[in-house]
């Protein structure tokens, strides 16, 4: 099963509302750079490879590696192809750049070997995030915080949830202060890794062919069916919070320098191959019209605002499907704060490419053009 794209919706939407896009320029490193990718035959790093060719990020040279059942497989690049190699010390010899798409575990083996041998590793994976001596970073809200990337030579990139909750969160906490946050997800099952997808597209087809289906990525039947547990089998601690919701609330204190920030969150499992949806609510330290919040969302280069539900014109998961930008809607009073202070707001975003791979990719290019 490959995830779907987007079927065209969403430019008819930005054409009906008159929204002219402009791209913001990437970044570009200094030199042609040693590049090298763990976890290459799985949905991120697949992704990964394909933003890197896609986006001209100069490369010297390209390794793709994963673990040793892997080795030989072929992974596309382009119009080419790699070859799959094991994961071995020697394969960080020479390397400038590591994207790290594998599980934490990989991560806390080989990117402290990365740093040994002279090179920078780019950490999708939840280890080193809440590390104080490690960056967590979405370089367009706090790319400043990439100048401690020497302390480690690591540099954590956030939850997929967490990435577009702080781009919508950054320009509301630059204009008015943000003083809480309740958020709710709705994340697709992508999310979960190939295992994820494969189990929502065969749960379907055997639902409607009368079959007994099995559970085994997630911890109930996801087809038709929401699940309010993420990770779906890790333990829950004592006081109820799943893990991806502790991993929203620590991240986006730390990304936004906020640690003080009272932050709610529930988060989701939906049937749906690709896309993270988020219900969001603020409480904010002065009064803003949801008038000034769109136009402090439109000023971001990386956010786009589709906001006409009279006209049915609101962004969705099919809009955001290998979309590089984040899509915002219903933007509107939340009358449960008093004295104008309080904002709801819906966010969507391409898990797999903004959520994950290409937020990696604008780190490697702002790492490489102001300090490597």
């Amino acid at each position: 099963m490959t995830v779907p794209s987007s079927s065209g919706s969403l430019d008819k939407k930005l054409e009906a509302l008159g929204v002219q896009v402009k791209d913001r320029p990437a970044k570009v490193p200094k030199r042609p750079m040693h590049v090298a990718i763990v976890g290459a035959t799985g949905v991120v790093g697949r992704e990964t490879l394909s933003i890197l060719r896609d986006r001209g990020f100069p490369l010297a040279s390209v390794k793709a590696l994963a673990s040793e059942r892997s080795q030989g497989v072929h992974v596309p690049f382009g119009d080419d192809e790699l070859v799959v190699e094991a994961v071995r010390p020697e394969s960080f010899s020479g390397v400038d750049l590591v994207f790290f798409a594998a599980g934490g575990g990989v991560s806390k083996v080989w990117a402290p070997r990365v740093a040994e041998a002279g090179g920078v590793s780019v950490d999708k994976s939840s280890s080193f995030r809440m590390d104080p001596e490690v960056p967590l970073v979405v370089p367009e809200v706090n790319g400043h915080a990439l100048a401690g990337f020497a302390k480690k030579r690591i540099v954590a990139t956030p939850n997929c949830s967490t990435i577009q909750l702080v781009q919508a969160l950054a320009p509301l906490h630059r204009k008015a202060g943000i003083e809480r946050v309740v958020v709710c997800t709705y994340q697709a099952v992508s999310g979960a890794g190939r295992g994820g997808i494969d189990e929502l597209e065969r749960q379907v087809r055997d639902l409607f062919n009368l079959r007994e289906s099995k559970i085994e990525t997630f911890d109930q039947r996801i087809a038709f069916n929401v699940l309010p547990r993420i990770p779906a089998k890790d333990p829950i601690p004592a006081d109820g919070t799943t893990g991806e919701e502790r991993k929203m609330i620590d991240e986006t204190r730390k990304i936004l320098e906020a640690p003080a920030l009272r932050v709610g969150v529930t988060c989701v499992r939906v049937p749906v191959f690709n896309g993270h949806s988020e219900a969001v609510h603020v409480e904010l330290g002065q009064a803003l019209s949801p008038e000034d919040a769109r136009a402090s969302f439109a000023a971001e280069p990386n956010l786009l605002v589709i906001d006409d539900p009279a006209r049915g014109l609101y962004p969705t998961v099919e809009d955001a499907s290998g979309e590089d930008r984040t899509l915002i809607g219903r933007v509107r009073v939340d009358d449960s704060v008093p004295d104008g202070r309080g904002l709801a707001f819906w966010v969507v975003s391409d898990n797999l490419r903004t959520g994950a791979a290409l937020n990696a990719v604008r780190i490697a290019e702002a790492l490489c053009a102001d300090w490597l």
